[in-house]
């Protein structure tokens, strides 16, 4: 029996996310997922492992609704920002009829998520410096009822213009929802849109634990909106998004305390950033740091040197983004520890 024949036609044809561990390599320095590069340590309280979590833990609810500044029915918590991104698609758009719209070169998961759920997919590529293109943006809203938006946006690290953002919201008023992913809103938050909720109905804000909080392997996210919103998602969600651990470490790491360690650590790998792009700037090999506002930088090569290959060989694993971007020889690299940064430069010294 040919099982494949059973499996949805839209799934058949499915590209999966190359997430950073579905590319894999074999190495010590790990700068490609733009992961937090220590390791935070957590107890786990005593635990009644067999019943049940709550289908919305109260107290992390509680938690991020304080550090975030809005109200607990403005918030959702789910499995990583990736399970928000397709928890609209499944609450707010018809299979084959609706579509997303999203602006390259960004974040994969949209384009996956829709393609797996069988909702049509619209792309406006940014403009030269990573910026909407508002006008063509307008041209292509006919069928849309979600329009994502990164920012800090992945993989440029640039911040989407907040004037353009109010412009989108505006546009799209009445029309479609437009989400802001705040994955890394952390390592810039000054730059948060949350304050715009109670002007902007269809405004919806995507956060994570994975960055700046270094939990990434806790798979922990939250959507931020009103009322309405967030009471379509509850229909569609699963009973219990959460598992106790998680929901337990969570807990612990939105508490007063965990959340000054987390500025604290964003302090330090902010100055570990400017170090890298000092040193980074001072190489031959490299023609432009790109302005980041995230925890990783994109940096593009010079033409002729397989800069990628060469350290992935050496155990050094970046991200390649020439294919996103358009551009060759440029790369995504993550902020790691002081030791993988050196570690990064004198590998990049080497190559002639």
């Amino acid at each position: 029996m040919d099982i494949n024949q059973l499996v949805r036609k839209n799934v058949q044809k499915l590209t999966p996310y190359q997430s950073a561990r579905r590319i894999g390599g074999q190495g010590d320095v790990w700068l490609n997922a733009n992961e937090y590069p220590v390791a935070p340590h957590f107890e786990l309280t005593e635990q009644t492992l067999n019943r049940y979590p709550e289908p919305q833990p109260e107290q992390v609810i509680k938690r991020y609704a304080q550090y975030a500044g809005v109200q607990c029915e403005q918030l959702i918590v789910s499995r990583g920002a990736d399970e928000a991104i397709e928890l609209l698609m499944r609450a707010f758009c018809e299979p084959e009829q609706d579509s997303i719209l999203y602006c390259p070169p960004t974040y994969g998961m949209y384009q996956v998520s829709a393609e797996t759920l069988g909702i049509k997919i619209k792309t406006v590529p940014t403009t030269s410096d990573w910026q909407l293109d508002l006008q063509a943006i307008a041209q292509n809203l006919d069928t849309v009822k979600l329009i994502y938006v990164c920012s800090p946006n992945n993989p440029t690290g640039n911040l989407i213009k907040p004037e353009d953002i109010k412009s989108l919201l505006k546009l799209a008023n009445d029309r479609a929802l437009v989400v802001i992913d705040e994955a890394y809103i952390e390592f810039t938050p000054q730059s948060s849109v949350v304050s715009w909720l109670n002007e902007y109905p269809n405004l919806v804000i995507l956060r994570t634990l994975s960055k700046a909080f270094a939990l990434a392997g806790l798979r922990c996210g939250f959507a931020i909106a009103n009322k309405p919103v967030i009471d379509a998602l509850q229909k569609v969600i699963a009973p219990y998004p959460l598992a106790t651990p998680v929901a337990d470490i969570a807990s612990q790491a939105l508490s007063k305390e965990g959340i000054e360690t987390m500025r604290q650590n964003v302090e330090k790998l902010n100055n570990q950033k400017q170090t890298f792009i000092e040193a980074l700037n001072k190489l031959s090999i490299v023609e432009k740091v790109y302005p980041s506002w995230s925890n990783y930088l994109c940096v593009k090569f010079q033409e002729g040197k397989d800069v990628f290959k060469t350290l992935w060989d050496q155990g050094i694993i970046l991200r390649d983004q020439s294919k996103s971007t358009g551009q060759t020889n440029m790369i995504r690299i993550s902020i790691g520890t002081q030791s993988e940064c050196e570690a990064v430069i004198t590998a990049l010294k080497a190559i002639n």
